[in-house]
């Protein structure tokens, strides 16, 4: 069913595509109506403003795509062009109208908004996990119909842990996707925010968050963050640093003289076998 599935989603996102022989049509603003299934929850105003002064100076060069519905029309692709021309107060806009299902209309909102650069890290995590339920892909299906690592899905899945309110941080930007991954590791609610407080009011980077995140593991083993900072060897923490860019994942080296142990984080059964799958390959 997945494999079908997949040349499927393929045919449609290329149907959105205008072809030669498309019969391009004139259709009333007030006639038309959003995407019921568009995962994108917040448009850049000031990226509106900027194409709405492209249409007010070239016209709408690619017409949008839509279907008929019980009352006018509804925008399948092609809702940023729709509120530029809002915004300009333009009675209509080219339009080439299709034949969608519902189904393939859900399909097309989901994958199309996913290979978008645009969406907050938020909206793509939520419409990974929306394609993932309602076609029940594993992360690695989902991975090669999205054109994506299967860690790039997996650090986003991630974000749906998080409280609400960093959630809204990381939609609205403020708190970056590296920021949510920091807090995505840590497993109390209470200390996430705490975290995401600090880092909102220290402006913290990453890698400052990252080191927060570090000292407030070694206060709950009893330890002081100041003690443990001077017990910290820079190779080892270079080491470190570059397992977690290798692993995509939180790296714990606990070092003992000449020997120790390395800790890597897992948070899903998908997880874990992300990881497993990297290990057998350099293994191989």
């Amino acid at each position: 069913m997945s494999k079908r599935l997949g040349k499927g989603l393929d045919a449609l996102i290329t149907s959105l595509s205008i072809k030669e022989d498309d019969k391009i049509v004139e259709i009333p603003l007030a006639q038309l109506r959003a995407n019921p299934y568009q995962p994108r929850k917040t448009f850049e105003e000031e990226a509106i403003k900027e194409l709405a002064e492209s249409i007010r100076e070239h016209g709408v060069i690619q017409p949008i795509i839509v279907r008929t519905a019980l009352r006018g029309f509804e925008i399948i692709a092609g809702e940023r062009r729709f509120r530029a021309s809002q915004l300009l107060g333009n009675p209509t806009i080219p339009a080439v109208v299709r034949a969608y299902s519902d189904q393939q209309v859900m399909e097309i909102a989901l994958i199309e908004n996913v290979q978008r650069e645009d969406l907050n890290a938020i909206e793509v995590a939520i419409a990974y996990q929306a394609i993932m339920n309602q076609f029940a892909l594993t992360q690695e299906e989902l991975s090669l119909k999205v054109g994506k690592s299967r860690s790039h899905i997996a650090n986003f899945l991630r974000l749906l842990a998080l409280p609400d309110e960093i959630k809204d941080h990381v939609s609205r930007g403020t708190l970056s996707m590296g920021h949510a991954r920091a807090l995505a590791g840590i497993k109390e609610d209470a200390k996430r925010k705490e975290l995401a407080k600090q880092t909102l009011a220290n402006n913290w980077s990453v890698r400052e968050l990252e080191n927060a995140v570090q000292q407030m593991d070694t206060v709950v083993k009893g330890k002081t963050a100041k003690a443990k900072a001077k017990k910290r060897d820079p190779y080892i923490e270079e080491i470190e640093e570059t397992l977690r860019e290798r692993f995509q994942t939180t790296v714990r080296i606990k070092p003992n003289k000449d020997k120790g142990r390395i800790e890597l984080a897992y948070f899903s059964k998908g997880d874990l076998e992300r990881l497993l799958e990297i290990l057998q390959a350099i293994k191989a």
